[in-house]
């Protein structure tokens, strides 16, 4: 049972309105850390300004975690619960106009992970203050390389899910297709597995004038790229989903020469693992073939580590579902359907039951109205206290349904 006085401190409407005194601390934590986006694994001034944080809030931790990553805990005991903010930038140069833009050229955070890192600051400022009322402990887990380095993984590894062991876990990510003050979501696979890849078309160099002499990788590599999305379009069933898509195209150096090899890169995803590597499998099968048809080779490898696809327990959704709704209201919590971007939060959730949410930034008046990775995206900062207010709820419904 929930005892009167956890109820009471955690009441959805006490802890907005807390959230919401707390925004200028809170945005001022995301500006600071928008002013420095670093890459994956190199996160360290970021890792700095958010200890600091914690030490001022009294609040323990064990740094490092996967290199640059944090692992703080508020209360004690079990059972636990975890929140996640992912906390690395992109190698993207801001064209935001706003006065806080990043510091370091070519570099921006253009996914809203300085937001999550802010949010999950303010619940932890917001956590420690009741922390007499909390039914077990709660881990707060800043997670470096989220964006291609599998950083979820490495926590993981390194045994951020044990001492206490989670129960349940939750996440979120500011999401410019809903509006600002609104919450989306669903039971099962919400963001797809994903992978990426490398293809080498290796031919015969020689100049451009006299092909004949050459084997050229270049128009191998042009019957690669358009053969593959046979794929999707002849071999994935029409109401099922996947992505085949060449990003990157390099060779050569010179308009009269015939390079010896050229490189396709390139992302594949589909809503379950065993898609994934279905693609993984038919895209070199069909680079191999093309290229040989063009006296070519080609040789196929994958980049970095697969992301398994995030899948939200119904349980945590249905929990997370009634906490949102208790905060923003009813008609602006959405079920919305899955999307093919990845997220490496999978890599919690393939090992404790959770959630992962998306929280509403779109304002045309607060010029919230780029797409992530864009570089003039912008988040409405009207945001933050709901995020910061819905990490909070969220940790104090799952400890009281794990006291139950």
């Amino acid at each position: 049972m929930v005892d009167s006085t956890s109820r009471a401190s955690f009441d959805a409407k006490r802890i907005l309105a807390e959230s919401q005194r707390a925004a200028p601390w809170i945005t001022d934590a995301r500006r600071a850390l928008h002013q420095c986006p670093e890459l994956m694994y190199q996160e360290f001034e970021t890792s700095e300004i958010i200890r600091s944080r914690l030490d001022e809030l009294g609040i323990a931790y064990r740094h490092p975690v996967a290199t640059t990553g944090i692992c703080a805990w508020v209360g004690r005991g079990e059972p636990c619960v975890a929140l996640r903010a992912d906390i690395d930038g992109l190698p993207i140069t801001e064209d935001a106009d706003v006065p806080f833009r990043s510091r370091n050229r070519g570099k921006m955070h253009a996914c809203g992970h300085d937001a999550h890192a802010a949010m999950l600051l303010g619940a932890a400022r917001l956590l420690k203050e009741r922390e007499s009322s909390l039914r077990g402990t709660v881990k707060l887990l800043f997670q470096p390389a989220e964006e291609g380095g599998a950083g979820g993984l490495r926590m993981c590894e390194e045994g951020v899910l044990r001492d206490p062991d989670v129960g349940r876990i939750f996440g979120m990510h500011v999401w410019p297709m809903l509006p600002t003050g609104t919450v989306g979501g669903r039971a099962g696979t919400f963001m797809a597995a994903t992978g990426f890849f490398r293809i080498t078309v290796a031919g015969k160099g020689g100049h451009a004038a006299m092909p004949h002499y050459a084997v050229d990788p270049v128009l191998a590599a042009s019957h690669v790229v358009t053969s593959l999305q046979s794929i999707i379009a002849r071999e994935i069933d029409p109401l099922a989903s996947g992505v085949v898509s060449v990003t990157a195209v390099h060779g050569g150096d010179a308009c009269n020469v015939i390079p010896e090899s050229v490189t396709l890169r390139g992302t594949l995803r589909s809503l379950s693992s065993a898609g994934l590597h279905y693609l993984q499998q038919r895209v070199r099968e069909i680079a191999s073939s093309v290229a040989a048809a063009h006296r070519c080779q080609a040789e196929f490898a994958g980049i970095d580590t697969d992301y398994p696809a995030v899948v939200n327990e119904s349980e945590s959704w249905h929990a997370a579902r009634q906490v949102a709704e208790s905060l923003v209201g009813e008609p602006n919590v959405a079920e919305i359907p899955p999307v093919m971007g990845g997220e490496d939060f999978a890599f919690y959730t393939d090992r404790v039951p959770g959630c992962f949410l998306a929280l509403g930034i779109h304002s045309a008046e607060s010029g919230a109205v780029h797409s992530v990775h864009h570089p003039k995206f912008q988040v409405d900062e009207r945001a933050l206290p709901i995020g910061t207010a819905l990490h909070v709820l969220l940790a104090a419904r799952a400890l009281d349904d794990l006291t139950a």
